[in-house]
């Protein structure tokens, strides 16, 4: 028997390839882009989001987000969107349609504080050549705690260096601290604490704030006059007490000497 031939006949197998190649099916290979790739903001920021596809003709596409969005403009193969009112770490979603098929690309959008506020403080303001200080540099709140490092300066020499790795991506305070010994040049420098927050890694850049400088008064040791006096009266008291007793003993000596020399012995 023989085989049916096909419809197209020898022209079958090239006619179905010229057919899959004008007439893309589901399976049609796209990319979807966002811009910026991370986005790092102050509370209550906007930024400007970019979403793009490689899709010549895409069905449908947009921004899922619960975040505050508004279209600025757009075109055949991109669309641009203000999301406003950042108040928290989120993530947010571009989505294009294109040959039946859905692609979704994602931004992770942080929520930063800088160090704005930084609270120096050194105890004592005064203090003695060789005695101890303290110095503590304190920023109140601060976001993401792990990119900080808050370096404590005398002058332009660093005192302490702490960077906070591992902790809780929260917003919380942050401390550093020195204890040093005074030393009589300490009284010629500024006390400073610089903070460096460092956002690359999440998109953004490194923030630098330096706090209002301090000074440390430092002074020479001096006996204590009234501890003087009170040794010198001590040592004048104990020395007239030590002489009297000398004297009654001397004297008491001399008197009984003189009484046995009044009555001496008769021969028999």
């Amino acid at each position: 028997m023989p085989l049916e031939m096909s419809p197209f006949g020898c022209w079958g197998l090239p006619t179905a390839l010229l057919a899959l190649f004008c007439c893309p099916g589901s399976g049609e290979e796209f990319e979807v882009h966002m811009y910026p790739e991370q986005l790092v903001v102050e509370p209550g920021g906007s930024q400007l989001v970019n979403c793009s596809t490689s899709c010549a003709n895409p069905k449908t596409g947009g921004l899922e987000t619960t975040l505050t969005k508004t279209l600025n403009q757009s075109g055949p193969q991109w669309k641009q969107f203000l999301v406003s009112n950042i108040s928290q770490d989120t993530v947010v979603h571009c989505h294009f349609t294109c040959f039946g098929s859905q692609k979704l690309k994602s931004l992770n959008v942080s929520v930063f504080y800088p160090p704005k506020q930084m609270l120096l403080k050194i105890q004592p303001t005064w203090v003695a050549v060789g005695k101890s200080f303290t110095i503590e540099c304190h920023v109140p709140d601060v976001k993401p705690l792990e990119s900080l490092t808050l370096t404590l300066l005398r002058g332009k020499e660093t005192l302490c260096n702490k960077t906070f790795t591992g902790e809780k991506n929260d917003t919380q305070g942050a401390t550093a601290t020195h204890k040093g010994m005074a030393h009589r040049e300490d009284g010629r420098h500024n006390f400073s604490c610089h903070a460096r927050l460092d956002l690359r890694s999440r998109g953004g850049d490194i923030i630098h704030h330096v706090s209002e400088p301090q000074m440390l008064k430092v002074y020479e040791p001096t006996p204590d006059n009234q501890m003087v006096v009170i040794i010198s009266v001590v040592s004048v008291l104990l020395f007239l007490f030590v002489t009297s007793i000398l004297l009654c003993f001397i004297l008491g000596q001399h008197w009984r000497q003189r009484r046995m020399g009044a009555y001496g012995v008769q021969d028999a």
